[in-house]
């Protein structure tokens, strides 16, 4: 890559409205123009310039369903990238929150969320730490999941199918723990799982994710949580 290419990448997340539409695209869903222009609070023109923008450099994929266009993320790596910024950016001292929705949201968020296509947050970080603590997963050589955390895998019934060149394991700095979760095959072959079998349900218009009576269970019985930490 030549330094004017990375240069140009960089300046594609040097907007805050672009970083707003970013942040909202971790989610995995896929927005229209009109969707994000309210949530980022501009005009629809303005919207559409900047979407142009992320879409021509790569960091967004639209699709076009009759008059409607929707837009998300081009692919897990862009989603990695945008959480690692966001928790490099956080600010040392936080603002408090305006309201009090906003600091429910905040906590809720902060507790479990999804990032992307994986489970993040203080449930993410736990879920890892589980596994790594097991022998699921080892973090000393970056991550990769051990023949154990395969047979794992497996036992629950949850296939890893290869996705290209997406790593199997990988880990993803958590904005709110500073500490990495589980992202790549695995970590989204998870999050499905666990959104399939009931272990967590999402709350809100957000991201952020609740573990269930049965999720409680579940994984206590298959890593030793206790429900304490995930609440």
């Amino acid at each position: 890559m030549a330094p004017r290419d990375l240069a140009a990448l960089a300046a594609l997340f040097a907007d805050e409205t672009r970083a707003a539409f970013l942040l909202a695209l971790l989610d995995g869903r896929a927005w229209t123009a009109g969707e994000l222009a309210r949530h980022a609070g501009v005009a629809p023109s303005t919207a559409s310039e900047h979407l142009g923008r992320l879409v021509g450099g790569g960091v967004l994929a639209e699709e076009r369903q009759g008059r409607h266009r929707y837009v998300h993320l081009a692919d897990p790596g862009i989603a990695h990238l945008v959480e690692e910024l966001a928790a490099r950016a956080e600010p040392a001292v936080k603002e408090a929150p305006r309201n009090l929705r906003a600091a429910s949201a905040g906590h809720a968020m902060a507790r479990g969320r999804t990032c992307y296509d994986h489970l993040a947050g203080r449930l993410g970080i736990t879920i890892t730490e589980a596994m790594t603590v097991r022998g699921l997963l080892r973090q000393d050589t970056g991550f990769a999941l051990t023949d154990a955390g395969l047979e794992w895998f497996g036992e629950l019934g949850i296939a890893l199918a290869p996705q290209g060149r997406r790593p199997v394991a990988r880990g993803c700095l958590d904005w709110t723990e500073r500490k990495p979760h589980l992202a790549g095959i695995a970590g989204a072959a998870l999050c499905r799982h666990a959104m399939d079998a009931g272990w967590c349900v999402r709350i809100g218009s957000e991201r952020a994710v609740k573990v269930t009576p049965e999720g409680e269970h579940a994984l206590r019985r298959t890593l030793g949580i206790q429900p304490t930490i995930i609440r």
